[in-house]
């Protein structure tokens, strides 16, 4: 897709061409950068430009006060290598538009594969870190993923986090289920010694909005920090000033655009990271690098399980049916405390018949946050009685990830119930305190 008519007339009354370097001043600023083609995921009626820094912006047509071609036809030439002298770190991608390149001929995208064709769209990465590699086991939108998906990439990271050279391993992702596949992570990596940063980009690369370049300068920052954690680092506020780094079980995608969508859920961030190499820990329960540690793949799971909802309505039958089809076990999103319901279409029997045939039941609240107690009143507690086991403040799609990883080890329904209730990876706290709610 082309430029708008208007910026098009301003574009050749400049001589510029997609791929010059132009100078703009609009509204008492100047920006200089890279003229960027319009590939249509953006309003053409805005001239994008890249900046020196690896980010995009976007000026309008009504905005531009003067637009110059720059001396030189392209951007200075990145530094040919990284510095192997700066903590060596991985790149696993899965594709989407944070490792990706932009075509200036096309304006189509195409995924980086070798680790110098980051400095030419993210330049700062070389001051702080030595990318050894780039490897895409698979490329896939991440609402098509699936735990064989999951297993794939524990054993890269594994396989990468045991290289003595490697000081952390950076996870690039779509956001859409980002949260599930930091769990599984979470879970599948035990004895974990380094980092495991898994992040993504809200705004593709194209847009002057994109916030693509400070997540991956951010979680390379992450991967080479003195913690020991599976976690998600994403745009911690909408602004451009610093991200965070949320324990993998502990984060949920809380809006479907906004580049500061995911959120810590009950508990706080583990800790803010902002693009000039500074961290500042904000969770004291953050496990501390231990570059001695082999990790261990345990990435087994049973795929056959299912996540319910109860709402007004709701019909239980649903998990007769899939106990037929197979199902294996159910993580149920109750309300309010822990209840579902017990009046009309009573879910109780449906539980309680699946639980008597070894078939477990769990719940976590559909309130997102909180923690559930279904002793308080007599509707929780019939789901108890029903053999239904409460997740304390398990986030649900977590205690899905979880159950499958836990079915993958034993049948037994009181190994079931008691694994399902140890905490391995942060995802159960001992008590709630509050912190956390929307921050």
């Amino acid at each position: 897709m082309a430029y708008s008519v208007r910026i098009d007339r301003l574009l050749k009354a400049a001589k510029a061409a997609t791929g010059d370097r132009i100078s703009v001043s609009s509204a008492g600023r100047t920006f200089e950068g890279m003229l960027m083609p319009q590939t249509g995921a953006g309003d053409p009626d805005k001239i994008v430009i890249k900046l020196d820094s690896g980010y995009n912006i976007g000026v309008s047509a009504d905005e531009v006060r003067k637009l110059v071609q720059a001396k030189r036809a392209v951007a200075p030439a990145a530094p040919a290598r990284f510095d192997p002298a700066k903590p060596a770190i991985a790149i696993i991608s899965t594709g989407g538009t944070i490792t990706s390149k932009i075509d200036y001929n096309t304006g189509g995208v195409t995924s980086l594969t070798k680790p110098e064709e980051l400095l030419s769209s993210m330049p700062d990465l070389a001051k702080f870190v030595n990318v050894r590699s780039i490897s895409m086991p698979f490329n896939i939108m991440s609402e098509s993923m699936n735990h064989e998906h999951w297993q794939l990439l524990a054993r890269e990271c594994a396989k990468e986090l045991n290289r003595k050279d490697v000081r952390g391993v950076i996870v690039t992702h779509g956001t859409d289920t980002l949260h599930f596949t930091s769990a599984a992570l979470s879970f599948f990596l035990r004895n974990l010694g380094k980092p495991v940063v898994v992040t993504g980009s809200q705004r593709s690369s194209d847009r002057g909005s994109s916030d693509a370049a400070m997540n991956l300068l951010c979680s390379a920052i992450t991967a080479a920090a003195n913690m020991a954690e599976v976690g998600i680092c994403m745009h911690g506020s909408v602004s451009d000033n610093y991200c965070s780094f949320t324990r993998g079980t502990r984060v949920r995608k809380m809006h479907t655009s906004r580049r500061d969508a995911f959120k810590p859920i009950n508990e706080t961030a583990l800790a803010k990271v902002w693009p000039n190499g500074e961290i500042e820990r904000t969770n004291p329960a953050v496990r501390v690098r231990d570059d001695s540690k082999a990790v261990e793949l345990d990435d087994r799971f049973e795929p056959n399980i299912a996540m319910l909802q109860t709402y007004p309505g709701s019909d239980p039958t649903l998990i007769d049916h899939l106990i037929n089809k197979g199902c294996r076990g159910f993580v149920v999103q109750a309300t309010g405390l822990g209840q579902v319901p017990s009046k009309t279409r009573s879910w109780l029997p449906h539980i309680k018949r699946a639980v008597d045939s070894g078939v477990p039941v769990f719940l976590a609240a559909e309130t997102i946050f909180g923690r559930l107690n279904c002793s308080v009143y007599s509707e929780g507690r019939a789901v108890l009685e029903a053999g239904a086991v409460p997740l304390e403040d398990m986030l649900a799609e977590t205690a899905y990830v979880k159950l499958g990883w836990v079915l993958g080890h034993t049948k037994d329904m009181a190994e079931i119930r008691k694994m399902m209730l140890t905490n391995y990876a942060g995802e159960i706290t001992e008590r709630s305190t509050g912190e956390g709610y929307l921050e």
